[in-house]
């Protein structure tokens, strides 16, 4: 029974290095040698360990194992999803569920954050992007793929999670004990005009629903007198990549290249050109970004940069330009293949660079002193002023943006670039 249940296995690992031959006959004779090769040597250590390991092996967990490993040499973002795994994905893009709300990858081999989202449990304990996830509950993760990560920190909302952090540009080791709550997100946080008619939009993320929101935001904010503009991608890992395209393509000239792929098949390179019938082009524009900028956020900057229709401010971002494909397998599961990369309309690899700032401005708070004003004030007035901003507080009023160093530079950059066309007119 085990010798036939061997032979079944090698014969399906045959007939599927037949199929990659066919699709790839014009790697030549010696590639085909080689694959044959190999393919004996995996089956032959298959028949090895169900005829001589210790305990008797399922079948089915030694070929998942075998895919898992096989995926995960290939890069961070490459991973095999059993049919759990697969459906946990499915129900990710539905746009809420269940966990902690961070975007993770895997950098330098080490899980790390890319970005907690805003208004989850991550972002209220404290989590931020670049961090050095080390333990799940108290599990190293120094052997945990990206998949095995996830399904450790998603499950029943209300229940804590333990994770472990080394903070890097602390030189601290953290720990946090969040509580799972149902992940919502909202793409646009905040669409509003700051002064002197600079417009301002949070964009954390690109949804299905972002195109709408972000068209009718800047309807609004055209007719309330926007004659500048900021688009915050600050901690926005990214999405879907058609989205973030359609998001470029609003300020982005018709006909325009916005970004490109190229893998290693004909099919994998892409060009994605700017459709938008009415653009905005002549609005002063600055981006802002940083380390949590991922993905479909580095596709925005990157275009807007490269065409120079905007000033991108902050930070480097973080450099994850890779495109993967999710291919279903006949039992469920799932391959989430890396199959190209995105470029930049001037060709500039995303992957492992990040779009770097046109002016670095490293993130902080400003401390709004009021001490002159109290000094002012009888004993009395300051405990009535100091009752009167822990009520402001209690109530949870939206911060000052003028606190946001990186926010205020983006907007005395917009300030300048009017008073240069003012006294150049």
């Amino acid at each position: 029974m085990r010798k036939k249940i061997v032979l079944i296995f090698i014969s399906a690992i045959v007939t599927l290095a037949l199929a990659s031959l066919a699709i790839s006959a014009s790697t030549g004779r010696l590639a085909k040698d080689d694959l044959f090769r190999q393919v004996q040597l995996f089956s032959d250590s298959l028949a090895i360990i169900q005829a001589e390991y210790v305990d008797e092996a399922k079948p089915k967990d030694l070929i998942y194992g075998a895919l898992k490993g096989m995926l995960s040499s290939l890069d961070p973002h490459s991973q095999f999803m059993d049919p759990d795994t697969y459906n946990e994905l499915k129900v990710e893009t539905e746009g809420q569920f269940g966990g902690l709300g961070i975007e993770i990858t895997i950098k330098d081999s080490l899980l790390t954050v890319v970005t907690p989202i805003e208004d989850t449990p991550a972002w209220k304990a404290g989590v931020k992007s670049g961090d050095r996830i080390v333990k799940i509950e108290n599990e190293l993760t120094r052997e945990m793929t990206l998949g095995d990560a996830v399904k450790k920190m998603r499950g029943k909302p209300g229940e804590a999670v333990n994770i472990t952090v080394l903070r890097e540009s602390e030189k601290k080791i953290l720990e946090f004990k969040i509580v799972r709550d149902i992940i919502k997100i909202k793409d646009i946080k905040e669409a509003k005009i700051l002064e002197e008619g600079i417009g301002y939009i949070r964009l954390v993320e690109f949804s299905e629903k972002t195109v709408k929101d972000i068209n009718v935001a800047l309807e609004n904010l055209s007719k309330d007198g926007m004659s500048a503009f900021i688009l915050d991608l600050r901690n926005n890992p990214g999405g879907l990549l058609d989205v973030a395209v359609k998001v470029a393509e609003r300020f982005i000239q018709n006909g325009k290249l916005i970004v490109y792929t190229k893998g290693r098949r004909p099919t994998q390179n892409l060009e994605f050109l700017s459709r938008s019938t009415h653009p905005i082009l002549n609005l002063p524009m600055a981006v802002l970004i940083n380390e949590g900028s991922a993905s479909g956020s580095e596709i925005v900057a990157g275009s807007l940069q490269d065409y120079k229709r905007a000033i991108i401010v902050g930070t480097k971002s973080f450099g994850k330009g890779s495109v993967q494909t999710v291919i279903p397998l006949s039992d469920g599961s799932a391959l989430r293949l890396t199959t190209s990369k995105y470029f930049t309309p001037s060709g500039k690899v995303i992957h492992g660079n990040g779009v770097k700032p046109d002016i670095v401005v490293e993130a902080g708070e400003v401390k709004l002193s009021k001490a002159e004003d109290l000094k002012a004030l009888q004993p009395q007035e300051i405990f009535e002023e100091v009752e009167k901003k822990e009520k402001v507080a209690s109530e949870e009023k939206e911060p000052d943006y003028k606190t946001d160093n990186q926010l205020i530079r983006a907007v005395d950059i917009l300030k300048a670039i009017r008073i240069y066309k003012d006294i150049k007119n």
